[in-house]
């Protein structure tokens, strides 16, 4: 059996059991450029399968991802006897440092929403209006980016508080309702998009860039780290990372669980409602911000001192 044939049927097997299956499937392509599209599947030997797991860079997570799609796509072929072993390596390598998100404080992210006023040293197509207005919405509502990014006008209801965010990572729709707080800044956003001319139908993009066409999401990535140095934040940890757009997220979710603690509410009880709102999949995902940061775990030792003290006085 020829191997490009052969991973398609793979890509959509597994699609068609509701997965997306975008980063595998682009893995297994390149796999099949990498070691030729017609290929039989017999030939494919051990030393070509660490060629291209390993190639000339370093080992990283990425390592184990294209690790992961392979296994996933030989265990499918020997069910379906196209092949009797597996090339892959049985050894595998050590893995890299887990990856540190980092949490911007609260004064953090106020230089950050007032240095998307002033990061462009040329004008461009991006308004610094609506990347204000993005990165407050991304960080108010925990909202990963490119579902940001498709919104449409009918998407965001402000008279009900309410976003809707239609088919996310893992093919759900969620609702994610928002604040007095937040609802002033869409008012002014709403306002102000009106003003600029962008179409008002409920089908348009929510947020616009060139040619009065969706923002995409390496341009907003691109814009964000010249932001973020303008603000003049960066990690002082040796992390291999500089503070990402993607923090916003990972900074809601601390942020909301530390006035949780603060408050005295339930966190275990809460921590579930969190994980719909943020669109997890699983409540694993969203469990390890309990661990993230030296703030949360002092809150929740608070938590149980008290919690402590109290069963020892009764």
């Amino acid at each position: 059996m020829k191997l490009k044939p052969l991973i398609l049927n793979y890509i959509a097997y597994r699609k068609s059991i509701g997965e997306k299956f975008h980063t595998n499937g682009k893995y297994l392509k390149a796999f099949s450029r990498s070691v030729g599209d017609n290929i039989d599947i017999e030939d494919i030997s051990t030393e070509m399968a660490a060629e291209f797991l390993y190639g000339n860079s370093p080992v990283t997570s990425a390592w184990f991802i294209k690790h992961t799609a392979l296994s996933g796509f030989y265990e499918y072929a020997m069910s379906r006897n196209f092949i009797n072993h597996s090339p892959l390596p049985t050894n595998l390598p050590k893995r890299p440092p887990a990856f540190i998100p980092y949490i911007y404080s609260r004064g953090e992210l106020r230089q950050l929403f007032k240095a998307a006023f002033c990061y462009q040293k040329n004008r461009s197509h991006v308004e610094p209006y609506m990347i204000n207005k993005l990165l407050i919405i991304l960080y108010a509502t925990g909202l990963r980016l490119n579902e940001a990014l498709s919104l449409t006008m009918g998407n965001v209801d402000l008279s009900q508080c309410l976003i809707i965010v239609e088919e996310t990572k893992f093919y759900k729709s969620r609702l994610v309702p928002f604040g007095n707080a937040l609802a002033k800044e869409i008012s002014d956003y709403l306002k102000w998009r009106k003003k600029q001319g962008f179409p008002q139908e409920k089908t348009s993009p929510f947020f616009y860039g060139r040619d009065n066409k969706p923002l995409n999401i390496s341009t907003v990535e691109n814009a964000f780290v010249r932001i973020r140095q303008k603000a003049g934040i960066k990690r002082t940890d040796n992390a291999r990372y500089q503070p990402r757009l993607h923090d916003l997220r990972h900074s809601f979710a601390v942020h909301r669980l530390m006035s949780w603690y603060q408050e005295n509410a339930d966190v275990q009880q809460l921590l579930p409602i969190l994980s719909v709102y943020m669109g997890h999949t699983y409540l694993a995902a969203t469990s390890i911000y309990l661990t993230m940061t030296n703030d949360l775990l002092q809150e929740a030792g608070k938590r149980f001192e008290k919690y402590a003290r109290d069963n020892h006085n009764g």
